[in-house]
């Protein structure tokens, strides 16, 4: 077993738990009370999810069952779509902006994040008009959350750009404002889904996909790096392609 995988069993004992005890995890986890204790002691991205009140009771930030209770906690924005529809552009770039000081997020607009948060929102927009036009209105209950980010290590930053979450499934989507696609991207893309496995648990399938917001009719899979592994690379306007492939609502 890799710690990986451990992390991830230990992970989802102590947020399915309320305040457990190492030997407790141990129990519930098949793992040695040392290993336990090892992991949650070392591992960045545990003590980031996972803190000990003074009785040594482990706690889960993020619980792994919908709604998602403490992703806001990582987020900029977190709420159900249905909610991110409710809001103007205005009252959601000034909930963004507010959440990106809440969790440490650079505003420093030399690079164009501002205009970044907007494209990604009028993307989740037409997403979500064309999803609703093919699923109706179920959708909608589905979460969504903008700017997660996660600071594993000192010289790690995990930052996703949007995350949409069904009853199964989360979609982790990097979007790029441009129309060529870059290989070391795709890798970028796909780098954050262990990191995810361990955030939502072995209830949920991670699905990592690149967005290239100023091309049209792209949709297609891509090699990533030297693996064997692929992950979905569209345009803004077949996004919705993506969702089709694990959710299969169009076939027939």
């Amino acid at each position: 077993m890799t710690d990986n995988e451990r992390e991830r069993k230990i992970c989802a004992a102590v947020c399915a738990g309320d305040g457990l005890r190492a030997r407790e995890i141990a129990r519930i986890t098949s793992l040695e009370r040392a290993e336990v204790n090892r992991i949650l002691a070392l591992s960045p991205l545990l003590r980031e999810l996972c803190w000990k009140d003074e009785d040594f009771r482990w706690h889960g930030i993020l619980k792994q069952t919908r709604p998602h209770t403490g992703l806001s906690e990582f987020s900029a924005y977190y709420a159900y779509v249905r909610d991110f529809f409710l809001l103007t552009e205005e009252e959601w770039l000034s909930a963004m902006e507010e959440g990106c000081l809440n969790i440490g997020r650079n505003l420093n607009d030399t690079r164009g994040v501002i205009h970044s948060f907007r494209d990604c929102r009028e993307q989740m927009l037409a997403l979500f008009a064309d999803l609703r036009s093919m699923l109706g209105d179920a959708c909608l209950d589905w979460e969504i959350a903008f700017e997660l980010r996660l600071k594993k290590a000192r010289y790690v930053r995990i930052y996703a750009d949007v995350l949409v979450i069904t009853e199964d499934r989360v979609f982790s989507l990097e979007f790029k404002m441009k129309d060529i696609l870059e290989p070391e991207e795709v890798e970028q893309a796909a780098k954050y889904l262990p990191f995810l496995e361990i955030m939502f648990g072995a209830g949920y399938e991670i699905i990592p996909a690149l967005v290239l917001t100023r091309a049209c009719d792209v949709f297609r899979y891509v090699q990533i790096g030297k693996t064997d592994a692929v992950l979905p690379v569209c345009s803004g306007d077949m996004l919705f392609n993506v969702f089709n492939e694990y959710l299969g609502f169009l076939e027939g």
